[in-house]
């Protein structure tokens, strides 16, 4: 869409009146304002002065301000959303540009996560603001309802939301208006009183009524603001003013119709025929009236600005006038009678109101706007030049994520207009994929192969097959199979995926990179679910060139995410954190496109992992809030998951175990591999933290639930789960000292160590030699013990592991002290050594707990840094933005908290902490 046309979604409301009608209505918003509730809601029928109502208001209020008028194709969450966020930028400039990357992107996040990030911006506001959300009664999607409900729910205190609307919206309200949150002005709020509706058509209707008119045009309205502002305008002119109010009877309705009939009859046919023509745009300017028109009398400027002057219910949507729109009742009745209206010619001659349509989108066309063009294309039924429009549109949309709007537009058309053009099949199968109607995406592309043979290029266009884009019609049997790929991908089936990569290869031409070098990528990912790292690796690097060749860069910085997981995998620390880097230049580089800065965030996130082995926590931490600052959309679909289980590692190192499985748990609940295999499962992390508190028998019974013995047959996707194991086993052992737990995890770490080495699995080699000398060590056997521990050494030493080892606590600085001892490896030896005494030094100089607690149930360590922060004063938000914990998590601690110490309240919870000494 144009900037011209986007710039028309962000009404100006138009200058502080001199008299303000209803005064009683702003004192109750302002009450509503300064009381601190979330939503004001102005809710009526049509013509009831919501939106005059709320430009009254916001001209007389002091805060900032932001309005979006909602049109048909906000339906579409992706649409409503980038909206949403260019209003906000009209507060703030640069608010949100993470979030539009990721709304444009090829994999955007989940709509909770874009708002999640949407909202982490909006806190950092210094200012109170309002957004008026206006005409919601359009919206009927509810994807973008259940997206404003999660805005409202976490609505941040500095930002006020009115919704203006004709029907209630599907939202909370009742919780809303139990919790003193809603401010509502409803049809009976909205009416004038007989003294507003003196003061309107005397004043500022400039007509000269008695009290005993005005009251019996109050009464017969009810004081309906459209009926009387249809009344004073047709009394214009009229010297019986009198005998007017006397004839005007009946409801509303047929009072409206008559009003209508009066306000067309005093007008030239020239203006009526403009109005009746122009009806059919939602938003007009001078040159689209001209071309709706095709030969007006007066330009459409002209007559635009004629129609401002003489207060025919048009409304500016600028400054500069250059955009209008109908009041939204006016342009109903408008279209209503255009539809019976004698003043067009024949069907056969004119094409009616179809041709009016067909122009309308032929100038959209031309000026930019595609999916106006397409709208105004189907109106007119002219489903062959909509057809064309879309799959000339859909490139540039489905970069943006559009599809809903897409798909919506593809289910108007006929299926015979579709099934004649395979590219467009192709697209709504995407689309359609994309959509999550997967029963659709075979059928489509299935009709698209019927038009050529998958084993030939198609040289030709067959007879009765219609193509709006070529190049993509070459290119549509290698899309086609890459689409297959992904979805085989998707459901794991490798063999399919592969079949349909290597069809890619085969009929993908030379230069088209992003063939190329998706099926390079799908390889890739097949190779490394297999276990085969050097494929895996080199499909993927060479997927990566490819697509960078292409300029694809949001699939480049996707697979270099790949790519470095893949070196960590095999232990090639510094060359991961290389591949990390360039993908955050690519991300970030001046020039890149806006989607681009998608994968941003995962780079900061991957850079922390290797930050933290290198023992660099403060570096590590930084990187994850960068990543967080940014927001989950500068992310790709998995970004949430891994952020969490780092940000869960360096909890864990800092001693704070219960703010680690609170991590890991919320982990789980987002987890979204996104085609990536699961090779390391939250819940061996999980296993650790467990192990670290003791909590043995919760260690047990996850090895008995995922069916894990010593004895079982390993594999690849496994190997994760079974260092897990040995981990138990150890653990028991030091517990209970079973022989048979010893014998179990040194056997088992053997097979593990051969499978790991074969396989080139580095990082997993020095994981196990590790654990094979705590199991010596476990058992007396030093000599035994300093033999794996050299070998891990020896391999950790040039890559510049640290915590490799440091997590292992005592038993393995005990072990690098008799390392040390005997001079094996005395410089990386002395380094991990003086990182122990460090981090004990660390350890020491924190300040103890209390060392009682006289309580049945005592407060846990995460209880008690809770407790701390809401004696300090932090509001639930902002303990959760100091412990990097959800909202609702927080409140669960504090719904515990009060329950242990048998509180009620926040205050009563500080005293008795006091009165116990835990504060």
């Amino acid at each position: 869409m144009s900037t011209t046309i986007l710039a028309t979604k962000l009404y100006t409301p138009l200058p502080r009146p001199k008299i303000v009608l209803r005064p009683r209505l702003i004192e109750r918003l302002n009450e509503g304002l300064s009381s601190g509730r979330k939503l004001t809601l102005i809710s009526a029928s049509a013509g009831f002065g919501k939106t005059t109502l709320v430009s009254e208001w916001i001209a007389c209020c002091e805060r900032p301000v932001t309005w979006l008028s909602l049109d048909e194709g906000d339906n579409d969450p992706a649409r409503f959303l980038i909206y949403l966020v260019t209003a906000l930028q009209s507060i703030v400039a640069n608010i949100g540009t993470g979030v539009l990357g990721a709304l444009q992107s090829h994999q955007p996040p989940s709509i909770e996560s874009i708002l999640t990030a949407l909202l982490n911006e909006i806190t950092t506001i210094s200012d109170n603001f309002v957004l008026v959300l206006d005409d919601y009664h359009i919206i009927d999607s509810k994807p973008v309802d259940n997206a404003l409900t999660f805005l409202l729910e976490h609505l941040p205190p500095q930002m006020h939301l009115v919704i203006a609307t004709r029907e209630d919206p599907q939202l909370p309200l009742s919780r809303l208006r139990a919790r003193g949150q809603l401010t509502e002005l409803r049809a009976a709020d909205l009416r004038f009183t007989p003294a507003e509706a003196a003061e309107f058509l005397n004043q500022m209707m400039g007509l000269n009524l008695s009290a005993e008119d005005i009251a019996a045009l109050e009464t017969r309205t009810e004081g309906w603001i459209a009926g009387l502002q249809f009344a004073a305008i047709s009394m214009q002119g009229h010297q019986d003013t009198a005998s007017f109010v006397k004839s005007f009877t009946g409801s509303h309705y047929f009072v409206l119709d008559y009003l209508v009939e009066e306000v067309l009859q005093q007008q030239s046919e020239t203006i009526q025929t403009f109005l009746l023509h122009t009806s059919i745009l939602e938003r007009l300017c001078g040159s689209l009236c001209d071309a709706v028109l095709l030969n007006p009398s007066a330009s459409g400027q002209e007559t635009l600005e004629y129609l401002e002057r003489a207060n025919l219910f048009i409304v500016p949507l600028d400054n500069e006038r250059r955009w209008y729109r109908y009041h939204h009742l006016f342009g109903d009745l408008l279209r209503q009678r255009l539809q019976r209206s004698s003043t067009l010619s024949s069907e056969k001659e004119q094409g009616g109101v179809h041709e009016l349509h067909r122009h309308a989108s032929e100038w959209y066309e031309h000026n930019g706007s595609a999916a106006d063009a397409i709208r105004h294309a189907l109106a007119a039924e002219d489903f062959a030049r909509a057809a064309d429009l879309i799959e000339l549109a859909f490139p540039a949309m489905s970069r943006e994520r559009q599809f809903a709007t897409l798909l919506g537009w593809l289910k108007l058309l006929p299926d015979e207009v579709v099934r004649v053009r395979p590219v467009l099949c192709y697209e709504y199968a995407f689309s359609s994929m994309s959509c999550g109607e997967n029963e659709s995406v075979e059928p489509r592309l299935q009709d698209a192969e019927r038009w050529f043979n998958m084993g030939e290029r198609p040289e030709s266009q067959p007879v009765g097959m219609v193509v709006a884009d070529q190049e993509e019609f070459r290119r549509l049997p290698g899309l086609i199979a890459l689409t297959r790929g992904g979805q085989a991908l998707g459901r794991g089936d490798m063999p399919e995926t592969v079949k349909y990569a290597q069809r890619v290869l085969d009929l993908a031409p030379e230069r088209d990179y992003l063939m190329l070098g998706g099926a390079a990528a799908q390889l890739g990912l097949v190779a490394w679910t297999s276990g085969d790292l050097d494929t895996a690796r080199r499909m993927t690097a060479e997927g990566m060139e490819n697509l960078q060749l292409g300029g694809y860069i949001s699939p480049v910085i996707g697979c270099a995410i790949t790519l470095a997981d893949i070196q960590i995998t095999q232990g090639d620390l510094h060359k991961a954190m290389t591949t990390y880097e360039r993908g955050l230049h690519w991300a970030t580089r001046a020039g890149a496109p806006t989607l681009a800065v998608q994968g941003a965030a995962d780079m900061h996130v991957g850079m922390s992992s290797l930050h933290y082995e290198h023992n660099d926590l403060e570096t590590a931490t930084q990187c994850l809030l960068t990543s967080q600052a940014l927001g989950e959309l500068a992310g790709l679909p998995q970004n949430p998951y891994r952020w969490c289980a780092a940000m869960a590692r360096i909890r864990q190192a800092q001693g704070d175990l219960d703010g680690a499985i609170q991590l890991l748990e919320e982990a789980e609940r987002v987890y979204d591999g996104n085609f990536s295999p699961n090779v390391r499962p939250v819940a061996t992390r999980k296993v650790r933290v467990w192990l670290a508190q003791g909590r043995l028998g919760e260690a047990l019974d996850w090895a008995r639930q995922q069916g894990l013995s010593a004895e079982n047959e390993l594999s690849y996707l496994r190997e994760f789960d079974h260092i897990a194991l040995a981990r138990v086993l150890l653990a028991r052992y030091q517990s209970d000292r079973a022989d048979v737990s010893i014998s179990g995890a040194v056997g088992l770490l053997e097979r593990l160590l051969k499978a790991a080495e074969e396989g080139g699995r580095m990082g997993s080699v020095i994981e196990i030699l590790v654990l094979q000398a705590l199991a010596h060590q476990a058992q007396g056997d030093l000599p035994a013990a300093l033999l794996p521990l050299q070998h891990a050494l020896a391999l950790a030493e040039p890559e510049g592991y640290v915590r490799m080892f440091l997590d292992e606590g005592p038993s393995m600085m005990q072990l690098l002290r008799e390392a040390s001892a005997r001079e094996i490896m005395p410089d990386y030896t002395d380094k991990l050594l003086a990182a122990f005494e460090a981090e004990k030094r660390k350890s020491e100089d924190k300040p103890d707990l209390p060392p009682t607690q006289p309580l049945i149930d005592p407060l846990s360590q995460r209880e008690l840094k809770i407790l701390q922060l809401i004696a300090q004063g932090l509001s639930n938000r902002e303990i959760g933005e100091r412990l990097f914990l959800a909202l609702d998590t927080i409140k669960g601690h504090n719904r515990k908290i009060f329950d242990k110490l048998q509180v009620q309240s926040r205050t009563e919870a500080i005293a008795r902490a006091r009165e116990l000494g835990l504060l």
